[in-house]
């Protein structure tokens, strides 16, 4: 009985010490340089659209952005592309309508009233495809994550050879800022990947801010105004202060007079 209680307290303290180890073995985010960061932030409008072009041609195979719609892409405040542009983003995709007359679904060019095409019919049919694993929809990820931008944006670049003597399963990879270090999405980023229609050079570093970036508003599409009105209600809040103040001095003034 004896050795039973010492074996067991042996086996809680190694357990401790892991658990400590592990906690005390957090990585550090990278950085870079937000512009929509702080009280005066904004979007950069050239971002925006690179990050548009990186989740439609590398994310928008699995993940889905279902509260999202084409129109949003040509509203003051995000990617802003003109209004011809954004129908013809809209257009280009196949969306699922009906029924019609004869009581069946149909086909149709997308409209700038509709959202974001799905990747699949639903979340089974997800499962299926990514080997159990089911992708998470993007539209509001950056705030559904600990870390934020700053854990994505280094998420899409921590993809490494796993540590000498860590046996990954099948379908399942290395990333030193993914939470237990293995993640089942393979890395979906590579140097020159996309073309940027601006002829920005499409380094992983620039198109994981990029795609951050998009990301960021599709979460936060009301940043901007939300940041003037920050603006404009601490000027406002300044202004009333300083009338209060005076107010209050020229008051006790006449008080002081009289007295």
């Amino acid at each position: 009985m004896k050795n039973f209680l010492k074996i067991t307290s042996i086996i809680i303290s190694l357990l401790v010490f892991s658990n400590n180890s592990v906690a005390a073995e957090k990585v550090e985010y990278l950085k870079t340089d937000w512009s929509f960061k702080g009280l005066f932030g904004k979007f950069d409008r050239g971002s925006l659209q690179r990050g548009y072009q990186v989740y439609t041609e590398v994310c928008a195979s699995c993940h889905s952005m279902k509260y999202v719609s084409y129109r949003n892409l040509a509203e003051a405040g995000g990617p802003e592309f003109s209004k011809e542009q954004a129908k013809a983003i809209a257009a280009s995709f196949e969306v699922v309508d009906g029924p019609n007359s004869d009581g069946e679904m149909f086909t149709r060019p997308g409209k700038l009233s509709d959202k974001f095409v799905m990747p699949y019919e639903n979340v089974k049919a997800a499962q299926a495809a990514n080997g159990g694993a089911y992708p998470p929809d993007m539209s509001v990820l950056v705030k559904a994550r600990g870390g934020g931008v700053d854990y994505i944006y280094s998420l899409l670049q921590g993809y490494e050879d796993p540590p000498i003597g860590l046996t990954l399963d099948d379908g399942v990879h290395y990333n030193k800022y993914m939470y237990g270090n293995m993640i089942k999405m393979a890395n979906p980023l590579s140097d020159g990947l996309v073309e940027y229609s601006d002829g920005t050079q499409a380094s992983i570093e620039q198109m994981s801010k990029d795609v951050t970036t998009f990301l960021m508003w599709t979460a936060e599409p009301h940043l901007e105004s939300r940041h003037k009105m920050g603006f404009k209600v601490i000027v406002y809040l300044f202004i009333l202060t300083v009338l209060v103040y005076y107010s209050m001095k020229k008051i006790w003034s006449r008080i002081e007079t009289e007295v």
